[in-house]
C-alpha cells in the first residue's frame, strides 16, 4: 500500500509538469523573470535530475541522464554531471531547450525508473535506515518522500511561472484548459 502512495506522489509531480509544459513554447519555458531567477525549463530539468540522481543512488544504478543518453540529447553548456544544486545564475541561464518535449520525455523516463525501483522494495527495505546523520535517522521511505516533496515544490514553482507568463500576456497558452496547474 505504501509503495502505491509513493508512486502516486511521484506521478502527481509528473502530471503537474506535463500540465505546465502543455501548450507553451520553448521560448516561454526558457523565460526567466529576472537574470537570477529560474525558468520553467530549469525547474523541470532540475526536478527530474534530483529524482534521477537520488533514486539511482538508492538503487545502486546509473542515472537515466547518462545511461539513456539524455545528457547528449539536452547538450547543455554545462558539465555532464550538472544537476542544478549550487548553480550560478549564468549556469541556470544555460539550461535551455528548443522543444519542451525533451523535458517531458526525460521526466517520464525518470519517473518510470523511479516507479520500477519503488515497486521492487519490500516493507523491510522501506523501513531501512539509510542516513544516520539526521535526528531521527532517515529511512529509505522518508528519503523517497523527501524526493517527492522537493519535486512537488519545483512543479509548483513552474506552475507559478506559467501563471506569471499568462498574466503578463506572454504565454502562448491562452487556453484556460490547464488552469488547474496555475
Amino acid at each position: 500500500m505504501f509503495k502505491s502512495i509513493l508512486i502516486d506522489g511521484l506521478s502527481r509531480t509528473q502530471q503537474t509538469f506535463h500540465g505546465v509544459l502543455a501548450g507553451i513554447s520553448a521560448d516561454d519555458a526558457n523565460w526567466q523573470p529576472t537574470p537570477s531567477s529560474n525558468s520553467i525549463t530549469w525547474q523541470a530539468w532540475h526536478a527530474a535530475r534530483e529524482i534521477d540522481m537520488q533514486i539511482a543512488g538508492l538503487a545502486g544504478t546509473s542515472d537515466v541522464w547518462t545511461s539513456q543518453g539524455w545528457v547528449d540529447r539536452f547538450a547543455l553548456d554545462l558539465p555532464r554531471d550538472a544537476h542544478g544544486y549550487g548553480q550560478t545564475p549564468e549556469e541556470v541561464a544555460r539550461v535551455v531547450v528548443a522543444d519542451t518535449a525533451l523535458l517531458t520525455g526525460y521526466y517520464d523516463a525518470v519517473v518510470a525508473a523511479a516507479n520500477q525501483y519503488i515497486s521492487s522494495l519490500t516493507e523491510q527495505s522501506l523501513a531501512e535506515v539509510i542516513d544516520r546523520a539526521w535526528d531521527p535517522p532517515v529511512t529509505r521511505a522518508v528519503r523517497i518522500v523527501s524526493i517527492i516533496d522537493d519535486a512537488a515544490q519545483h512543479a509548483g514553482q513552474a506552475a507559478y511561472l506559467k501563471g506569471l507568463l499568462a498574466a503578463l500576456g506572454d504565454c502562448g497558452d491562452d487556453d484556460d484548459e490547464d488552469s488547474s496547474v496555475l
